[in-house]
């Protein structure tokens, strides 16, 4: 029997899913608390554990495959030349290979911004700057900067290819572990982040895993991949896309909502929608991938507080019903932020968690989404368009705990949908809620890398419309 073994070593849960890939059926899930801090292998024996007691020989699996966003995840640091050209596009391409970007800098680094990288204690740095055969003098005087210093995380180059050799030379002669890849931005308005995506990846595989005390988990699969978000984002573009022998669901946004951040991935190509319309800005990627550090339910639910305010969640908890003050919301909120575990036991705090997760949603598609802006001029208005335009998109699926284990699930993805008081947002206008609810999406992007196909219709068999 053809039967895969996959396994997300997450940030607090190491979840186990056993599939039967010649029927197609989700065989097995397991989880226990992730001990990457003592000893990775003594939460996935438990794991496993449980899936022999179910009557699982996971040992026999055909594929053993696993995905990591424990110890913190791929922390990354992005330096580009101009904050929305090569610096943007740095980040973008650290985001999608899956990483959680600390933050982005530009232009020439100082030495006090070469100091904050160094507290920011990255995994590793995208390296870019100047288009090719555009600025030499910044990614030279960065790849100086980083070579002075006592930095120890590999860099990824992927600036002007012009000076790609120096670049690399400078750093190489300062013992830094250097990978020159293709420029993030070759032209203007271009982008080309997939082969930074796929050197990023590498190094993950190569350096970061052994780095963050993961490389025990090997003994029990044949490949720890890549990080859990990489795996989400190639399960998204699976379902998006399709495979030669089956039919893609089309184009698609996917919304996670976790207890530290919230993802959301599209895959869509995000051109106007109406004539009349001009694009504006840095190329979208096809597949984007952005992740918001002050949006989550327990670990970040005091910044999403500091966001959203006070005042939406309170009106928002009338609208179901419950009338809290101001003080009594931040009290609880606090509570929230601090006790990571608690699950809600009672309806208010119940409804407190559902708006909470509404409003991450709100504002992560928010951030996510184009926005449209009206030029007016002597010979009538104009329209321009920044962004991606995601107002046709069909499906908007759901994932992450609180959506999951929602009895009603819609109530929180109704967020990502098109605010009529906010219509410069080009948000899905209506799209039909899809929900992952046996939590499988970073399974299914790990057996995309072996059998796409079974994948795909595992994907359709179990994530399924509202």
């Amino acid at each position: 029997m053809k039967t895969a073994l996959l396994m997300d070593i997450g940030s607090t849960y190491t979840k186990v899913r056993f599939f039967d890939l010649e029927c197609l059926e989700l065989v097995a899930s397991t989880r226990a608390h992730t001990t990457v801090e003592t000893d990775v292998t003594i939460g996935i024996n438990k794991a496993l554990s449980q899936l022999k007691e179910q009557g699982v020989d996971w040992e026999k699996a055909t594929y053993r495959l696993a995905c990591s966003s424990a110890a913190g995840g791929l922390k990354m640091v992005a330096i580009g030349l101009v904050p929305e050209l090569t610096a943007e596009a740095a980040k973008r391409a650290a985001l999608g290979a899956g990483a959680k970007v600390l933050k982005v800098f530009s232009y020439e680094l100082s030495d006090r911004e070469m100091a904050e990288i160094q507290s920011l204690e990255p995994d590793l740095i995208l390296l870019a700057g100047g288009t090719d055969g555009g600025n030499k003098k910044v990614i030279l005087h960065n790849a100086k900067v980083l070579a002075h210093s006592s930095l120890d995380v590999p860099i990824v180059a992927a600036g002007n290819k012009s000076v790609a050799h120096e670049v690399e030379e400078i750093l190489a002669k300062a013992n830094k572990d250097v990978r020159v890849t293709e420029n993030v931005m070759p032209e203007l308005d271009k982008l080309n982040i997939e082969p930074a995506r796929e050197t990023i990846r590498q190094v993950f595989l190569e350096r970061i895993i052994e780095a963050k005390g993961l490389e025990k988990a090997q003994e029990y699969v044949e490949n720890l991949m890549m990080p859990t978000p990489a795996a989400v984002l190639a399960a998204a573009q699976l379902m998006a896309d399709g495979t030669d022998d089956e039919e893609g669901l089309g184009e698609l946004m996917v919304v996670d909502v976790g207890g530290a951040t919230t993802d959301v991935h599209s895959l869509a190509k995000g051109d106007p929608a109406k004539s009349g319309v001009n694009l504006r800005g840095l190329p979208e990627p096809y597949a984007k991938r952005t992740v918001e550090g002050d949006l989550g339910m327990r670990y970040s639910a005091q910044a999403l507080l500091d966001v959203v305010g006070v005042k939406l969640l309170k009106e928002a908890l009338k609208e179901m019903g419950f009338e809290l003050s101001s003080d009594e919301i931040k009290e609880k909120v606090y509570r929230l932020s601090k006790d990571v575990e608690y699950l809600p036991q009672t309806e208010v705090d119940k409804a407190l968690d559902t708006v909470i997760g509404w409003a991450a949603v709100k504002f992560a598609v928010k951030r996510h989404v184009g926005r449209v802006e009206v030029i007016y001029t002597p010979f009538g208005s104009s329209y321009l368009q920044y962004g991606k335009d995601l107002t046709p998109l069909k499906i908007v699926i759901g994932t992450g705990g609180v959506i999951v284990n929602h009895p009603e699930p819609g109530k929180i993805l109704k967020g990502a949908i098109f605010d009529d008081n906010d219509p410069t947002l080009l948000a899905p206008q209506n799209p039909q809620f899809w929900i992952d609810k046996q939590y499988i999406l970073s399974a299914v992007g790990l057996l995309a890398e072996r059998d796409p196909s079974a994948a795909l219709k595992i994907a359709k068999k179990y994530i399924k419309p509202l």
